[in-house]
């Protein structure tokens, strides 16, 4: 199974204050990724070898993100001081997630600054807004050139998250193994007591790996 993204959620000061701040510490630039209109969200993104990329979220003041569980999620991480919200992998046979979980997948879609639409399909949200340890899953529908990790520059990549919870209920969440959920990252599990969900994400950069 294959990691898609990671999203940390804007903290108080704002969405483009939290990009500038974790650009700063990656030493690059996290640019403007557009906005969520179903969600009520908006976010910064920054391209990261292996086909991932780095997602900052934060809630419009619109009424979608009342309305909408991502939307809400991401308030309510903010309203805590902001940080990591949650993790996605994709798939590529969603109708069996589906059947596993017993609903339909959800629509979303991003208009980027350029006008230009990304679509796919999700399910997962409410569980992670429930319990951030788990994951939630998307299959894109646009082409992969539209993927926001087009035009990765290789210098920057995700090399490890460290997730605080229970690896016997992430694996069940994801029909994979404990020691080994994700094909391409490797996860490590701290803090077993702790509030579950993501505690820190390892990138690898030109200036060497970042902790955040």
């Amino acid at each position: 199974m294959r990691l898609d993204h990671v999203s940390y959620a804007a903290g108080p000061d704002g969405l483009k204050a939290t990009a500038e701040r974790l650009g700063k510490l990656l030493g690059t630039e996290i640019a403007d990724g557009g906005v969520h209109p179903r969600f009520g969200t908006c976010n910064y993104i920054l391209p990261l070898a292996g086909d991932t990329y780095l997602e900052v979220v934060g809630a419009l003041e619109h009424p979608a993100s009342d309305k909408a569980v991502f939307g809400q999620a991401v308030k309510a991480r903010t309203a805590l001081g902001g940080g990591w919200l949650g993790w996605v992998v994709a798939v590529s046979d969603l109708p069996s997630v589906e059947t596993r979980l017993g609903r339909e997948a959800k629509d979303g879609y991003r208009h980027r600054p350029d006008g230009h639409e990304l679509i796919w399909k999700q399910i997962g949200i409410s569980e992670l807004a429930n319990d951030p340890q788990l994951p939630y899953f998307i299959q894109w529908l646009s082409p992969a050139e539209d993927h926001p990790s087009a035009g990765a520059s290789g210098d920057y990549a995700l090399a490890a998250l460290e997730i605080a919870g229970d690896p016997h209920r992430v694996s069940e969440w994801l029909g994979e193994p404990e020691d080994h959920p994700l094909d391409d990252v490797e996860v490590r599990w701290v803090a077993p007591h702790g509030t579950p969900g993501i505690v820190a994400v390892e990138f690898n950069t030109p200036n060497g790996c970042v902790r955040i």
